[in-house]
């Protein structure tokens, strides 16, 4: 018998061979997607019961049939599940072949974000599918890295997968003068998928450690493969800056501490020491990006040595630099926070403010808790109350509902 944590470790490792076996078989992402799942589902009941076989051919093989109980199901693809049943190995036991298991050469995780994040899709719509086809991360969590309802990913990643069935699309490495803005694309996924792991959006922990590790670990690889490649350079060293901070950012209870209350004798100073290096390497290279300015803001960060003696000044230069550059809700609301450090409360308010004529940052908690902090600052503590309360109320995350609560209690 397996562990449902080692069926899921085992999943996370082999899902993007499985992908890509898939893709090379048949064209359609959707339906690859769709089948890796079901044999994904199937190997949690199997595998639970008889333990783990090899399982990169056990779930090629099962995610193959459901292809072709598709197939069958659709008379109009009739000629494709010839081709696909002829691919079938006849052998239950037989491993995939030597294209099927190896798309090519490097990392097959970010082969695959290549291939996904295709041309015939606006930008957002092709990281937010390679995130769920291929990160594997649940709607949910994808919508939270977007500032979006639950619902409006669904029908975004929708639209997404029949874009592609309409275009009739095949996933093939983009062309060399086309790579810049697919790279570009699979560099957004990186740091998506990091942040998800970086700060839960849901359930009972602060965040997935494992999942940040993985994008760490995808960004160092691309790094590798291009290392003159200065946004890369700038996302890898906000990425360790960023997770330098990891075992500062909960408890001995595993509760929430905010950047403010950490003990920064625990921040990692190696991976410090390596983001501000690597930085130091970038920027005077040339144009600055989005990547390399959230980079230099984490290295302020990470050399003050305490939260009050921080180059609060820098860091308001270095926010107005990335809104000209990259403007977001959450660069406003960064913004706010360090605005008001420097001149007060108030200013930071006023950034704010159109934030609350934006139909989906009403919906999200984090502008609530940004203007609860700083009502706290202005000394309007029944304001603070209001949106302590609302930002409660909105979070899915249980430590970040705790926090808030507990921030409520103090003010009311």
């Amino acid at each position: 018998m397996s562990s449902p944590t080692a069926v899921a470790e085992v999943w996370r490792r082999e899902a993007p061979y499985l992908l890509a076996a898939l893709l090379h078989r048949h064209g359609d992402l959707g339906d690859c997607e769709d089948a890796a799942q079901e044999a994904a589902a199937a190997a949690t009941a199997d595998w639970a019961r008889k333990g783990i076989p090899d399982p990169r051919a056990w779930l090629i093989r099962v995610a193959s049939r459901r292809l072709i109980d598709r197939m069958r199901a659709d008379r109009s693809r009739i000629g494709r599940e010839a081709a696909a049943a002829a691919a079938l190995p006849a052998d239950a036991h037989l491993a995939p072949s030597a294209d099927e298991s190896e798309p090519g050469s490097g990392d097959d995780t970010l082969r695959l974000f290549l291939l996904c994040c295709h041309p015939s899709l606006t930008r957002p719509s092709q990281v937010a599918l390679t995130l769920r086809a291929v990160g594997g991360l649940p709607v949910g969590r994808i919508a939270a890295a977007f500032l979006v309802p639950e619902r409006t990913m669904t029908q975004r990643l929708t639209r997404a997968r029949a874009t592609l069935r309409a275009a009739g699309a095949r996933f093939e490495l983009p062309a060399p003068g086309d790579l810049a803005q697919r790279l570009a694309a699979v560099l957004d996924v990186c740091h998506l998928m990091f942040t998800a792991g970086h700060t839960a959006s849901a359930g009972a922990l602060v965040h997935d450690p494992e999942l940040a590790q993985e994008a760490l670990r995808l960004t160092r690889e691309l790094h590798r493969a291009v290392p003159d490649h200065d946004e890369v350079t700038g996302a890898l060293a906000l990425m360790l800056l960023t997770h330098a901070r990891t075992a500062a950012r909960t408890d001995s209870h595993g509760e929430l501490v905010p950047m403010a209350e950490q003990d920064r004798g625990r921040w990692d100073r190696h991976a410090i020491a390596e983001g501000i290096a690597l930085l130091e390497e970038v920027l005077p290279r040339g144009r600055v990006g989005r990547y390399q300015l959230e980079a230099a803001i984490a290295a302020v960060h990470a050399e003050a040595p305490t939260w009050a003696s921080t180059d609060w000044p820098q860091i308001c230069v270095l926010y107005a630099m990335l809104h000209r550059v990259a403007p977001s809700p959450a660069v406003t609301l960064n913004r706010a926070v360090a605005v008001s450090m420097v001149g007060g409360p108030d200013p930071g308010l006023r950034l704010t403010h159109p934030l609350l004529d934006d139909a989906a940052m009403r919906r999200h908690h984090r502008l609530y808790a940004v203007r609860a902090h700083l009502f706290e600052m202005a000394g309007d503590l029944p304001a603070a109350a209001e949106n302590y309360r609302r930002a409660a109320a909105l979070t899915t995350s249980l430590p970040e509902q705790r926090y808030l609560n507990a921030r409520l209690a103090r003010v009311i």
